[in-house]
């Protein structure tokens, strides 16, 4: 519902302004302009839907064999000791907790498609939980409060949204393959950024949301694993931030696509060790890679015309030096600012927030200093919006109580930390 208002405003506001320009300034171009971008946005998205079908088929592939050869168990029993603190709630043993630690591995991995099934389960989950509650209240002959609880959100339903919504990824395969597909000479150099990125944004979501809820984050297992992890990255950052950038650059990509090799290899063997038919499983996935590509088409064209009509009206423009000129009267550095409409749109739109990264590295080139901004962006954090419409939906939720908030603050620390570690390894 939000994208539908925010595609059409896209064309309301282009022609509002492109007829001010028209009326006023006699610019007798900007129609022709905003015509000529809806043939060749639609296709730009096209040709970047048919370019991504070998990536995606590749990686797909790979990931349904790490699927299938436990990759995701696995990491599951490695978080249960941490998820176990953040959801004090939730009875030990219970069910949930095991569809809770799937969903979040899953997401790590960027496994959507078995993501939210397990998610959509976990929910479904923390939903029976309350069903002992409610009957009591029923039978007391409190229906307006059994009602009420039934609608309202429970702490570990919101603990869990902010989760997926703070968008903890390992592998931002996606990304990787959109910046192939606009010339990136080097697609995987975002990695190391799109992961320090996101941990600060998950960090953020855990910290805010246990503020809220009064969890307490000061014991043994939380400290050692927030500690190390923070370690991890500051020594990341410490690090590279002693070489140039040439250097820097360097290393980061080396070190991405060997942690990228040592992965596929990785799950080859998990699925060896597990007698998985390894070939079978690669195909199984690559068939999904397929159909993906073709399925995401009329979404990419739908988002791409929209922006660019919005763009060659110049109210994109508009948009962008007014956001611009402000950043310079604190006199701070206005660079990041044409990469911001991704962040933007991010909350509310995986599809749009795709579109505006696809579209940035289109007018600014991919290996741009905004180009790469746009696409750490994109992996920094999920679509809040999105995300609790479908799981809050799923289960009848309504009153979400703390759970927007802490999920556009853990946004909002995303997007700080992406623009820090931008400057830090591409300016």
């Amino acid at each position: 519902m939000v994208l539908n208002y925010i595609w059409i405003a896209f064309f309301i506001i282009a022609f509002v302004v492109a007829l001010v320009k028209l009326v006023f300034l006699g610019d007798f171009d900007v129609f022709p302009a905003m015509m000529d971008s809806t043939f060749s946005s639609s296709k730009t998205a096209f040709e970047i839907s048919l370019g991504l079908t070998g990536v995606l088929a590749l990686w797909l592939g790979i990931m349904k064999i790490g699927e299938k050869g436990g990759v995701v168990n696995v990491l599951a029993r490695l978080l249960s000791p941490v998820f176990v603190k953040l959801f004090p709630d939730i009875p030990k043993g219970h069910p949930v907790t095991g569809s809770i630690f799937m969903n979040i591995a899953a997401n790590m991995l960027g496994l959507d498609n078995a993501a939210t099934p397990l998610g959509l389960k976990a929910m479904e989950q923390l939903q029976e939980l309350k069903n002992g509650k409610i009957e009591e209240l029923k039978n007391k002959g409190q229906q307006a409060e059994a009602e009420e609880l039934r609608v309202t959100a429970s702490n570990p339903m919101i603990m869990f949204l902010v989760l997926n919504t703070s968008g903890l990824t390992l592998i931002p395969i996606s990304i990787m393959v959109y910046r192939a597909q606009m010339g990136a000479a080097q697609p995987t150099d975002i990695f190391i950024p799109i992961l320090l990125a996101t941990f600060f944004s998950t960090l953020a979501g855990i910290i805010f949301t246990s503020l809220y809820q009064k969890i307490n984050l000061l014991n043994r297992t939380i400290l050692l694993t927030i500690g190390g992890a923070a370690l991890v990255v500051a020594a990341i950052i410490w690090g590279f931030g002693q070489m140039d950038s040439i250097l820097m650059n360097k290393v980061s990509t080396s070190t991405a696509n060997i942690l990228l090799m040592t992965i596929i290899v990785a799950f080859i063997l998990a699925g060896v060790r597990k007698k998985v038919n390894v070939y079978d499983a690669f195909i199984e996935g690559a068939k999904d890679g397929f159909t993906t590509a073709v399925r995401i088409i009329p979404y990419l064209v739908a988002i791409l015309v929209g922006i660019g009509v919005f763009r060659a009206s110049g109210a994109m423009d508009m948009l962008i030096d007014g956001i611009r000129w402000g950043v310079e009267a604190t006199g701070a550095n206005s660079d990041f600012v044409g990469a911001l409409p991704t962040a933007l749109m991010k909350p509310l739109s995986g599809s749009g927030a795709r579109g505006m990264m696809v579209d940035a590295m289109t007018t600014y080139g991919a290996d741009s200093f905004i180009g790469r901004l746009s696409c750490i962006f994109q992996g920094s954090t999920d679509t809040t919006f999105y995300i609790l419409a479908v799981y809050f939906g799923s289960v009848g939720i309504v009153k979400t109580r703390h759970a927007v908030a802490c999920g556009l603050l853990a946004d909002l620390a995303g997007i700080i930390a992406a623009i820090a570690i931008a400057y830090l390894f591409f300016s």
